[in-house]
């Protein structure tokens, strides 16, 4: 297996009850990835746009769960959601990027939200 390509995941769990990815790396790091923000940051079109500053602040997804998980090829997972999205490909990378930067997007993504009236809840 090339590793050279950045983190590869050694165990993938989905935690339904929890609303949540738990993704182990084989670099060592670990990430429990809650589903709403792993929907408000799918990398489909459908909420980054077609191109640069497209990004769509999407809202009220707070209970939103993960349906089913897919593979796509050996570099990434389909995630289906709950509310039916499924449109987005996480790459290995991404979820890497995703966890590693979940303490900084989380805040910006909630301030956003307020600032633009809008709230977390359905």
């Amino acid at each position: 297996m090339d590793n050279s390509n950045g983190p590869w995941p050694t165990d993938i769990k989905v935690r339904r009850a929890e609303k949540t990815l738990d993704i182990v790396f084989n670099d060592g790091t670990a990430f429990s990835l809650p589903a709403e923000y792993l929907r408000v940051e799918s990398p489909s079109a459908e909420v980054q746009g077609h191109g640069p500053g497209q990004k769509v602040l999407v809202a009220g997804r707070r209970h939103v769960g993960i349906a089913d998980v897919e593979t796509v090829g050996n570099y990434a997972i389909r995630i289906i959601f709950d509310d039916l999205h499924d449109t987005g490909i996480f790459s290995w990378r991404y979820l890497h990027q995703l966890g590693a930067e979940h303490e900084m997007r989380w805040p910006e993504f909630v301030t956003a939200l307020e600032a633009a009236g809008l709230s977390r809840d359905p």
